[in-house]
């Protein structure tokens, strides 16, 4: 599908009024679930964060919101923060403030605390696959705390749920993103990709756990109507959640990439100063390395992919591999992270969501849910079926 319309579909029938704070809802990503959802009469929503004159002027920015809008100041490591939260009266609470390694739960126990729902982007290892901590108490209260509301897990579970059922066997899925030098970038997701560069991580190939280390294992892709991509690996929670999801998976693996190749060689150089012990880490070079991407940021193209890549056995008992592969042009690639959230936002105020758990963002919303939340945004999606 794909499309250059802006104006979005407005959907109707909200089984409940909600409330819905999102954090950091002035960021790269939640400035963006705020712009959608400010769109959806018969919802409240309040763009928070630290900085309220941001919220503010953000909101300003919004042409005819159809929800009622309300900006808040809220900071998640103040120690008044679950009374803060409980003051603000949310339904749901939607966590964009990354980065999420090395962070708790206290967020979602807030949430849960209040009696609100909670999804968060998170795109960190441990924090996702451990977000079953809270499984039972969130159980008990109807509640849902989904982790991994991005394009991972969430995007990517979707993808291979929607064409698991042509292979009789599925066992080897690779993927890659990698967006266009002049779409905007992320402090968050700066740091998170900086703070796994060099190191050694566990993955899994050719049926058993093995090592791999941050931005190595270069890899050039050639994607139609974007060109030649390099790509390198990365360590995301979906090289955990996604072989517990399907355990006949032999080879689950992951990279990206950034379309300058100073850009992409120059962290592929730094990985082996740090995976060689010359450099801790690349964390404490996150400002200038950020500060020189702002800089070249006028160069390349806004157009970015993702693709998934899924081989085994056809119901035919015959080879197969499946591509499929989405295009984002016009700077519109930070939409897919966004869109997970969105997506569960509108499904639990809809009473869509029954029940309640602490999850990873795995089979709570289909591939066909998630484009249509793209409706009117510069995306093309493709599927090209090979036989090995």
């Amino acid at each position: 599908m794909g499309g250059h319309v802006r104006s979005q579909p407005r959907p109707a029938g909200y089984h409940v009024a909600m409330r819905i704070l999102v954090l950091g809802g002035y960021g790269l990503f939640g400035s963006r679930i705020s712009r959608t959802l400010a769109g959806d009469a018969g919802l409240t929503l309040i763009v928070a964060g630290r900085d309220r004159a941001r919220a503010g002027r953000l909101v300003a920015g919004i042409d005819a919101p159809r929800a009622q809008v309300e900006t808040a100041a809220i900071d998640t490591a103040a120690q008044d923060f679950g009374e803060r939260l409980a003051s603000l009266r949310p339904d749901l609470v939607i966590d964009t403030a990354g980065p999420f390694q090395n962070r708790d739960y206290r967020v979602a126990e807030a949430a849960l605390a209040i009696g609100a729902h909670c999804i968060d982007l998170a795109d960190g290892r441990d924090f996702v696959r451990g977000i079953g901590a809270l499984d039972a108490r969130a159980h008990a209260a109807k509640r849902w705390v989904v982790s991994g509301a991005s394009s991972v897990p969430g995007l990517h579970a979707a993808v291979i749920a929607a064409h698991l059922p042509r292979f009789s066997r599925l066992d080897h899925v690779e993927t890659a993103i990698a967006p266009g030098n002049r779409t905007p970038r992320g402090w968050a997701t700066t740091l998170s990709i900086l703070g796994y560069v060099g190191h050694p991580f566990r993955i899994l190939r050719d049926g058993a756990w093995r090592t791999a280390h941050g931005w190595q294992s270069l890899r050039r892709l050639e994607i139609d109507g974007v060109g030649a991509r390099w790509v390198a690996r990365c360590e995301v929670p979906d090289l955990d959640v996604l072989p517990a999801r399907y355990p006949d998976l032999r080879t689950l693996d992951f990279r990206a990439g950034l379309e300058l190749r100073r850009m992409h060689f120059g962290l592929w150089l730094a990985s082996w100063a740090v995976r060689a012990h010359l450099l801790r880490s690349m964390v404490p070079l996150a400002k200038p390395l950020f500060a020189m991407s702002e800089f070249w940021q006028d160069i390349g193209s806004d157009s970015g992919f993702m693709r998934v890549s899924m081989r085994g056995t056809g119901t035919d008992g015959s080879p197969l591999r499946l591509d499929w592969t989405l295009v984002a042009r016009e700077g519109d690639g930070p939409q897919i992270p966004a869109t997970a959230a969105i997506v569960l936002a509108r499904k639990l105020a809809r009473g869509a969501l029954p029940g309640g758990g602490a999850r990873p963002c795995l089979d709570l919303f289909t591939l066909e849910e998630f484009m249509a939340a793209l409706d009117g945004f510069a995306m093309m999606a493709t599927l090209r079926e090979t036989m090995r």
